[in-house]
Order: structure tokens, then sequence, then C-alpha cells
């Protein structure tokens, strides 16, 4: 069956990517005009409204919630789908006024450095450098933050079917040292990455289909992207797990960590191969996730029954 784009002709496909373009423009623009306190407010009946009420993708965090805290009652998992509703948009909305209030003078108001100097380190030596990260508390923070350091990072994303967005975001994150590789062909920009002992930070907790490598997460059987650990492994890169966690219900008020530090030349037990590997990292993402489950983005349909094939082994 034929897409939507492809009933509509190019000319009319432009229009609607230009309007698309206009309204979040403008939207963004609204935004970056509220104050902190007002975004704040805003994030909270927002928040309210997509949880409570329109019950945005509600099944499935449900579902979620009740596999990950079967302890949980009811009316606490209601809770914290509505405080993750109103953590995800006051990020969008955060996000919008980073370039404004976060800068090279500003940046000690809105983040608290913890255990980064083995980040530093590892990104100024002369190898390739890893870094996994989630969907959790605020990844676009902790990117825009190491380029405000000098940190330059690589990030694969799929790019967006509105090109004039898709341009825009790509210059907003790449005006504090954000390149990104595109999810569909980038292999090879990749490869060179690493190669040339750059950074490259992946978010590594979405479903990655029956061929991913499965491993344990919440307790249920989880398809992990395999490049993290394939990467770490083939270019003896330092794998850097961490978060941007939000600390109060303040507009941009986070913690940056650093909570674990794999290296391929220590010759432990978890980097032996990439099923080890992925278990071990995902271990520490579910461990950071258990502290702040708020901040998780639960509406991902993570967890899918996998292949009978996958099951039988595992069983074995």
């Amino acid at each position: 069956m034929a897409s939507n784009h492809s009933r509509i002709s190019p000319r009319w496909l432009r229009l609607r990517h230009r309007a698309e373009y206009v309204v979040v423009r403008f939207f963004l623009c609204v935004i970056q005009a509220l104050s902190l306190k007002q975004c704040q407010q805003l994030a909270y009946f927002l928040g309210w409204l997509a949880s409570e009420v329109l019950k945005i993708r509600d099944g499935i965090t449900q579902k979620n919630l009740l596999h990950a805290f079967p302890e949980a009652t009811e009316k606490q998992r209601r809770k914290l789908s509505r405080q993750m509703w109103r953590h995800l948009i006051l990020l969008v909305f955060e996000i919008a006024q980073l370039q404004r209030k976060v800068r090279e003078t500003t940046w000690r108001r809105y983040v608290r450095l913890k255990n980064v100097r083995v980040l530093m380190e590892a990104m100024i030596a002369d190898r390739a450098v890893v870094i996994g990260s989630a969907h959790f508390g605020n990844f676009e923070l902790a990117g825009y933050v190491l380029g405000l350091f000098g940190f330059p990072t690589y990030s694969v994303a799929r790019k967006l079917d509105n090109p004039y967005l898709d341009a825009w975001l790509n210059e907003f994150r790449g005006k504090k040292g954000q390149r990104m590789i595109p999810k569909k062909g980038g292999a090879e920009q990749i490869a060179e990455v690493l190669s040339n002992n750059g950074t490259m930070a992946l978010l590594a907790d979405q479903h990655a289909g029956p061929k991913g490598c499965w491993v344990d997460f919440f307790g249920r059987p989880a398809s992990a992207h395999k490049a993290v650990a394939v990467f770490t492994i083939s270019h003896d890169a330092p794998l850097i797990v961490g978060y941007a966690q939000r600390l109060s219900e303040r507009a941009l008020d986070y913690e940056l960590c650093v909570t674990h530090v794999i290296d391929p030349r220590s010759g432990g037990d978890e980097v032996s191969n990439v099923r080890k590997l992925t278990q071990f990292y995902t271990d520490c993402w579910e461990e950071i996730i258990r502290g702040a489950p708020e901040q998780y983005w639960w509406l991902h349909d993570r967890w899918r029954e996998p292949p009978q094939r996958t099951v039988q082994k595992r069983a074995a």
C-alpha cells in the first residue's frame, strides 16, 4: 500500500512541511518567551492533561509500570504516569530554553557535576569512547553540556520526515558540538569516528527487534541493540554509563553523573562477549531508573515476546 506521502504531490508536501516548521518554531518562540517558573507550571498542567484526560499511550505505560513494579498500587502507578508526563513535557520546554539559559558562564546555576572527571579523562585520552545512554532524565542536556565544555560527541538518530525541522534540529545540536549521524546508512561514518578516537553517544534502551541481543531488563526479556557492546569491544573503547537526572520539580535543575566505566582492557567477564556486556550495561540502567522511575520513558513498547528459538536458547 502506498504511503500517505506518496499520494501527495511534491509541491503540496513541501508546503505542508513548511507549515509544520512554522507552527513548531512559533510554539518554541512562545515557550522561550516564558520564564522557567512558567514553564514548570505549564508542564505540570499539560502532564496531568496527557496522563489523566487524554491518556496518551496509557495502556502500554500502565502495562510497563505493572511489570516493572508489581508491588506498587494502581494509585502509585497512576502517580508515576503523571510524573513521567510532567517530566517529558518540561524536558521539551527546557530544550527550547537551553541556549538562552545554559552558557559557559551560567551552567553552574542549572547543572551539578558528579564523578565526571573519569569521563573527561577518557575523552581527552588517545582512545575512542562509547557513551551508553537511555531515555532517562534529560539526555539532550547531557550532550549539550559536554559540547559546552569543549567535548564534541556524535550520536545516531533517524532523520525527521520534515526536512526543515530535521535541518533546524541538527543545527541546534551542532552549535555546541553535537554531531548527528543518520541511523540509516551511517555505519561507515560511525566506524570512521571511532577509528579516529571520537566519542559516540548512543541511546541504547529501545526495542531492537527479534534479531537483537535478548537480555533481562526489570526481570523480563528485552531485545537490546548490539551496537553499544560491539563498538566497545571491537574498537577497544571505554564504555561510559551516566545520566543527567532531574534533582527537583524546578526547570533546569540537574545532576550530570557518571555511574560506571567499563574498559575492555580490564579483562573482566562483563567484556568477554557482546551479550555479557549488553546485559551488564542494561543492569546499570535498571539500577539508575529504579532510583528515579518518573524520569524514564515508560511509554516505549520496550518489552515484547521473544522468538521461540530465543526462549529455547535461554532455557537451555
